[in-house]
């Protein structure tokens, strides 16, 4: 029993040993690989085609290319070891000027006889060449003789020398007529029907990539509160049916919004005309104090409700179009300085983005007032880049304490500690600032003002 439970005890080990090297590995390979749907797909499309070209080369090159190789040598070697034989029946110095004659003109080999003492010691063969093995091999098997081989020192000729009883004869042999040579011709095919697979695979994978990207800009653009045009189901059923889904989706909260308009239309419509008749009422009563605070409370009732509308019925309807942000920044400030606070703006990059002008307007006015309605001072700076646009409202007022900052944000709140109630105000107003940025795909953050008050950052994409 200890035995089986010391086995079982290591076999667990050996479990999470393996399952946390494959969790390393597969992390480790994870961070190579390619983020984008398209560079995945070509992955899979080229790794097995680089596998399979390289098995069929190295498949073609070690049987069919060294089952040549060993034929041509072989017959190489055949001849050298005829004309060995020839000379060894006829050693005289007129039979080696019919053995050059017959090598050269027969066997295409060009033949010498050399002393004794040039024979060279044997050197060290190329790791990696065919030839050499090939030819050292069977000059082994055919002629039994001390010989030395030089396959690099000419490019197309192969030197043999072969120790004779009197001589060395050395042989100079077409390097073709011993090697397979048609390696580039091989290669050239390989890389060139390679290139052809690549490029048709390039151009199918754009075309199914393409309508991918289409749906993504489209999901954007309507995240962003834009007009989705000319878009429509494309490429292949499951990519047609995410745009499917997605359309469906984008009719279902379109008619959402449309119902809760034409339904804030009715309820503004009623509440406006009872505070209508309130204020005529008060009217023909006349000027008395006591009816003063009637009037207030009145005029506070139409201000609650049509912040509250406002926030309800958020930007529907309005369509994104280029804005000059500079300019609206501008006429940010001179309200703010004609209520009598002293108010600066400033403005870095390309000024013109798409927004819907006055739904986001309202966003920075909401929030330039209420740093009017906290602080003398205001510092109103936009700044526009390749990605986002983002625009921040500082003031020198209390500020909020770091951890009622996102409670602010909460529908007629109102933050009794950080801000002062007599100041007036829904509690609607940073709510429907942020309603606002969050349509346009952006947010809106508050932190500290290098002023010593509240800093309101406003950022959208671009």
């Amino acid at each position: 029993m200890r035995a089986l439970d010391m086995g079982l005890r290591l076999l667990r080990r050996g479990t999470v040993l393996i399952a946390a090297s494959n969790a390393w590995i597969g992390n480790a390979f994870k961070g190579w690989m390619p983020t984008g749907l398209y560079a995945r797909a070509l992955l899979i499309m080229i790794v097995p085609m680089v596998v399979l070209q390289s098995v069929i080369a190295f498949v073609f090159m070690e049987r069919h290319w060294n089952t040549v190789t060993r034929k041509l040598s072989a017959a190489v070697v055949h001849d050298i070891a005829a004309l060995i034989d020839v000379y060894k029946s006829n050693p005289r110095d007129k039979d080696r000027e019919q053995i050059r004659r017959i090598a050269l003109q027969r066997l295409g080999m060009v033949v010498d006889f050399l002393s004794r003492d040039e024979m060279p010691p044997p050197g060290p063969k190329p790791f990696f060449s065919q030839i050499d093995q090939t030819l050292s091999i069977q000059l082994s098997r055919q002629i039994g003789r001390p010989f030395w081989i030089d396959t690099v020192g000419r490019s197309k000729q192969v030197e043999i020398r072969v120790q004779l009883d009197d001589a060395v004869m050395r042989v100079f042999a077409d390097r073709s007529a011993a090697f397979a040579s048609n390696s580039e011709i091989f290669l050239l095919w390989m890389v060139g029907t390679s290139t052809i697979l690549l490029i048709v695979a390039v151009l199918f994978l754009r075309n199914q990539i393409r309508p991918i990207l289409q749906l993504a800009n489209a999901a954007d653009s309507f995240g962003k509160g834009r007009e989705v045009a000319n878009f429509r189901p494309r490429g292949a059923r499951e990519v047609r049916g995410a745009a499917v889904a997605f359309l469906e989706m984008k009719s279902r909260i379109e008619r959402s919004i449309e119902q809760r308009t034409a339904m804030l239309a009715g309820v503004s419509h009623d509440l406006r005309t009872i505070l209508t008749r309130f204020k005529l009422e008060l009217a023909l009563i006349g000027d008395s104090p006591e009816f003063d605070g009637m009037r207030k409370d009145v005029d506070d009732m139409s201000i609650m409700l049509e912040d509250y509308l406002a926030f309800a019925r958020g930007d529907s309807g309005e369509q994104a179009q280029p804005t000059d942000m500079a300019q609206a920044l501008e006429e940010l400030r001179s309200d703010a300085e004609r209520h009598g606070h002293e108010a600066s703006v400033s403005f870095h990059g390309l000024p013109v983005v798409t927004v819907k002008p006055a739904s986001f307007k309202r966003c920075l006015a909401n929030l330039v007032s209420n740093a009017a309605r906290h602080g003398m001072t205001i510092a109103i700076s936009g700044q526009r880049d390749h990605r986002y646009l983002t625009v921040t409202i500082d003031d020198d007022g209390p500020g909020i304490p770091l951890k009622m900052r996102e409670e602010a944000f909460k529908p007629f709140l109102r933050l009794d500690n950080a801000r002062n109630q007599n100041q007036g105000g829904s509690g609607l107003g940073l709510a429907i600032a942020r309603d606002i940025a969050r349509s346009h795909g952006g947010d809106i953050t508050l932190g500290d003002s290098p002023m010593g008050g509240l800093r309101a950052s406003v950022r959208i994409p671009v």
